[in-house]
């Protein structure tokens, strides 16, 4: 059996992200050919068109992480109706410069969680319309919005507490395999 890498990117830089325990909940579920390697963003500098002939480290670790995976998993909070900037900035650095576009032809999704009753749906529209445009194919279904309130759904270690929200994140972990699957057979 191959192993399929997905480069997890998670919005979040929080030590109790939900995003990230989101993202662990989701990766609990995939098939055992699947293999997350949550990808830093923290320590990526800002993207300047200066360092463009000279990537600093951290940016080229992201760029090299990338294009070593298979498939990439957005999972994105909601800050002021949109992506986070470490998010965006990771998008920024990793496509650039031009013509050496890391996101380039791999099957990605997005999901996200917040405390919102939305949970993170306009972020996520936000996201999407970038990654369509760095030619990411970006599953369009299931959409996954999870709410984090007084009773967490999933736990800081990333069990899911709840069997309605297991059945409905075994949903997307099956599409999104799928998905990944279908992608990389053309």
């Amino acid at each position: 059996m191959n192993t399929i890498k997905v480069a997890v990117l998670v919005g979040s830089l929080r030590k109790g992200s939900f995003n990230r325990r989101l993202a662990h909940a989701v990766e609990s579920l995939m098939p055992p050919d699947f293999q997350f390697e949550y990808v830093p963003l923290g320590n990526v500098p800002l993207y300047n068109q200066d360092f463009d002939g000279n990537y600093p480290a951290a940016a080229t670790t992201l760029k090299q992480t990338i294009e070593a995976a298979d498939a990439v998993l957005f999972v994105t909070p909601e800050y002021n109706r949109g992506v986070p900037g470490v998010l965006k900035n990771a998008l920024d650095v990793a496509s650039r410069p031009w013509g050496t576009n890391s996101f380039g032809g791999k099957p990605g999704a997005v999901i996200g969680a917040s405390i919102g009753a939305t949970g993170s749906a306009l972020a996520q529209q936000h996201l999407r319309n970038s990654l369509v445009f760095l030619d990411l194919a970006v599953m369009a279904q299931p959409e996954v919005f999870v709410q984090f309130k007084d009773d967490d759904p999933v736990d800081a270690d990333g069990h899911i507490t709840n069997e309605g929200t297991k059945k409905f994140l075994q949903g997307f972990a099956d599409h999104y395999a799928a998905w990944v699957h279908h992608h990389l057979k053309k």
